[in-house]
């Protein structure tokens, strides 16, 4: 029998308000993403793109449809569980990296395993253990702004794994990188995909990103597009 998704989206649909009207952000979308697989959602601005992404990752409900993580069915969680459930099983990169300026990059790598209550030599460890792989442990003591923005992203990244989260979720991780700082953090990312097993899910329309991903779900006006090479394995 194979294992169910990381992370799956059953006929969701979302819209925001604007005033008095109800503004659909995405219609009746389904996707799932698979254990170690390097997958991003792409369309235009307003494609729906960063909303399905917020779905997947717990950050915001579905109006309808269904949000798996794994065997759980997260969509009617309470507020507290489904905080615990989204520590444990998935990292966040952002594009504007949202390190905490006065702690050091060790601090920032820490933080979560802080507020879950981590022993600390398990959080030594583990910490040591992340920046030597996104090779920043000399810098440990650093503060963001004495990185560069590479450094600050690779930072962002080690945060986003310091659980073990079986995936890993960017929103526009390579848009304030340049050519080839970008570049170096897609292929920190194919490495840690190979060493770690952990999944990836992008929202981006960097063309660099997307070449070099195992699966692109293509978005527009908040649906799958015709010809989306999303497959669905969500039973």
């Amino acid at each position: 029998m194979h294992a169910p998704p990381v992370a799956a989206a059953i006929g969701v649909s979302k819209s925001y308000r604007l005033g008095a009207s109800a503004v659909p952000a995405v219609r009746d979308v389904s996707v799932s993403v698979r254990s170690g697989e390097l997958a991003a959602l792409a369309g235009p601005s307003g494609s729906g793109k960063s909303t399905l992404l917020h779905l997947l990752g717990c950050l915001d409900r579905p109006d309808s449809g269904e949000v798996r993580l794994g065997e759980l069915r997260v969509s009617h969680m309470s507020a507290g569980r489904l905080s615990a459930v989204r520590r444990d099983r998935l990292g966040f990169v952002f594009q504007s990296f949202n390190l905490v300026p006065v702690l050091t990059v060790r601090e920032n790598v820490e933080y979560p395993l802080l507020l879950g209550r981590t022993p600390a030599a398990e959080r030594r460890d583990r910490v040591a253990e992340l920046l030597d792989r996104v090779g920043l442990s000399g810098k440990q003591s650093r503060r963001p702004r004495e990185l560069s923005g590479g450094e600050r992203q690779r930072v962002a990244i080690a945060r986003a794994l310091v659980n073990r989260p079986a995936l890993v979720l960017a929103d526009e991780p390579t848009a304030n990188l340049d050519s080839a700082t970008g570049g170096a953090v897609l292929d920190l990312v194919d490495d840690l995909r190979d060493r770690l097993g952990v999944a990836f899910l992008f929202a981006s329309h960097d063309p660099r990103l997307l070449e070099r991903m195992d699966r692109v779900i293509h978005l527009r006006d908040g649906a799958l597009a015709p010809g989306s090479l999303e497959a669905l394995a969500c039973a």
